[in-house]
């Protein structure tokens, strides 16, 4: 027995010696895996959320580390060692990259330091805003660029350059053709804009004074964009059939792209008005043909059936007001000249669909807001035509128009060179709620478009257009401009009544690596900036 019970505690000895060094094989295996992990040290960890990289159709369940200004880590946490200051679980929420607007007025908003946070977009989870569209810019870019940064902004800025405005600075508001000698001196204008930062050059060839120039003078000026590697953004020449029609109208643009050899970017594509419903297949089949050859078109578009702009721009005629508002009225008292005014304003209401769909959603008297022009005709025992003067003597006003058939707005939405853009501006809602109104809408009530495709037309594909670097994409070494937004709650809340409610649902934006929406609070940070090529 003794023999047998030496043996049992010699076997136990050597049972508990190999645990001993398993556990210490183990041990070392463990301290060695540690030590060896990649350290990484982030100012902020993003993990748990539903991650679309603004590039990919599926999302990943990956996190995210941010240091500085930049995106330092993107995978699975558990592989590296990390040091973080602030964690956020976004757990069943949306994880995606900044939107970015590549068609807004905010511009008027950035010049005061009071509104400078840009929280009308901002709250919608746009990250970046482009100003100077429409042909109109604040000049010179130098100038208001520093006025931008002087003033702190909420979102960063891409600024382009306004043919209208270098126009009216070198000829004025008046309806001539540009001699060689003036062309040339745009050009030299549009040079130094785009060397102090511009990123291309806007037009808007319905408006005055950028209506006044033929198709040769744009061209001059876009072979300097295009020297220069820039854009050429345009609202186009007509809409409508106010002047040369829609189709011919996107095929100046084309050809502007075509001879100038430049990116072309068409602003808030639609079909306005019943004299061009059902347009756009045609539309769109003149594009898919132009991309086929080379020529590098896209377009960007807004969610909503009606489109909103100036009164007397949507229904004066464009000759009466060469020279300015005065100029306009000088020649309404006219009795031989008013005639022609008022029928050619009785023929461009019919063309918007009539009076009674031209609501004044805000004016400077404030007489009138929320009427539409058939309301205040009655009011003021006129007729349409006659009120729409009789509201301009008071000053400024913005219509909506409600114009546009849901059709139209469909095809040029599912189009893959179509990307969302606010067109934001004073008196509608599509300052405050156009891009989670696409989302609650079109992705998640409709389904007419994917959740990526809302999401990469919203931020990788818009950069791109505007060649915007590092940004648009959740990519290692990107600039940190992210935003989390709960799926179920992400909506617009602003109508045509309410235009100015903030969009729900945006739980945390970040830009430059800095939180500016805390958990759906704007927590007063601006870090934006006026971002260069």
């Amino acid at each position: 027995m003794r023999i047998h019970g030496n043996l049992f505690l010699k076997l136990k000895n050597k049972i508990i010696m190999k645990n001993h060094l398993l556990f210490l094989v183990l041990f070392l295996f463990i301290i060695l895996s540690c030590a060896s992990k990649k350290k990484v040290e982030a100012d902020v960890l993003i993990k748990n959320g539903i991650v679309y990289n603004g590039s990919d159709t599926i999302p990943k369940n990956v996190s995210i580390a941010i240091k500085g200004d930049k995106i330092v880590f993107i995978g699975n946490e558990k592989l590296i060692r990390i040091k973080t200051v602030n964690t956020i679980d976004a757990k069943g929420l949306i994880v995606c990259p900044g939107l970015i607007d590549p068609h807004t007025h905010a511009d008027k908003d950035l010049i005061k330091s009071s509104t400078s946070h840009n929280l009308p977009f901002l709250m919608q989870g746009v990250t970046t805003v482009i100003v100077g569209n429409d042909g109109e810019s604040y000049f010179p870019t130098i100038k208001y660029k520093e006025v931008f940064e002087k003033n702190g902004l909420g979102t960063n800025v891409v600024l382009l350059a306004g043919h209208g405005t270098l126009r009216q600075e070198v000829i004025g508001n008046t309806k001539i053709k540009a001699t060689p000698e003036q062309v040339n001196e745009m050009q030299n204008l549009l040079k130094k804009e785009i060397d102090a930062g511009a990123f291309g050059l806007s037009t808007g060839l319905f408006y005055s004074p950028g209506s006044y120039a033929d198709t040769q003078e744009v061209i001059d000026l876009a072979m300097v964009v295009a020297q220069k590697g820039g854009i050429y953004d345009t609202h186009l020449r007509d809409e409508s059939s106010y002047s040369i029609g829609l189709v011919p109208s996107i095929k100046e643009a084309i050809e502007i792209g075509r001879q100038a050899k430049l990116p072309i970017h068409i602003s808030h594509i639609k079909c306005l008005g019943v004299d061009v419903w059902n347009e756009s297949e045609a539309i769109i089949e003149l594009i898919k043909k132009s991309r086929s050859e080379g020529i590098e078109i896209t377009a960007n578009q807004y969610p909503y059936d009606a489109s909103a702009t100036g009164l007397k721009a949507s229904v004066v005629p464009r000759w009466a007001e060469s020279g300015g508002n005065d100029s306009l009225f000088v020649r309404y008292k006219n009795p031989s000249l008013k005639i022609k005014i008022l029928k050619e304003t009785k023929e461009n209401i019919a063309r918007r669909g009539g009076a009674e769909k031209l609501l004044i959603v805000k004016s400077e008297s404030n007489d009138y807001d929320s009427k539409n022009i058939a309301e205040i005709a009655s009011i003021l025992q006129l007729s349409p035509e006659e009120t729409v003067f009789k509201i301009l003597e008071k000053g400024y006003a913005r219509v909506a128009s409600f114009n546009m058939n849901e059709k139209d707005i469909l095809n040029f939405m599912k189009q893959p060179w179509v990307v969302t853009g606010s067109d934001g501006n004073e008196g509608h809602p599509r300052k405050y709620g156009t891009f989670p109104k696409k989302y609650n809408k079109y992705v998640k009530e409709d389904s007419i478009i994917s959740v990526a495709k809302f999401i990469n037309g919203s931020s990788s594909e818009t950069a791109s257009i505007f060649k915007i670097p590092n940004r648009g994409k959740i990519n290692d070494g990107y600039f940190a401009d992210i935003i989390i937004f709960d799926p179920k709650t992400y909506k617009d809340k602003a109508n045509y009544t309410n235009t100015t409610q903030y969009a729900d649902g945006l739980k945390y934006s970040i830009i430059n690596g800095v939180i500016v929406i805390d958990n759906g609070n704007y927590n007063n940070n601006r870090p934006g900036k006026v971002l260069s090529k």
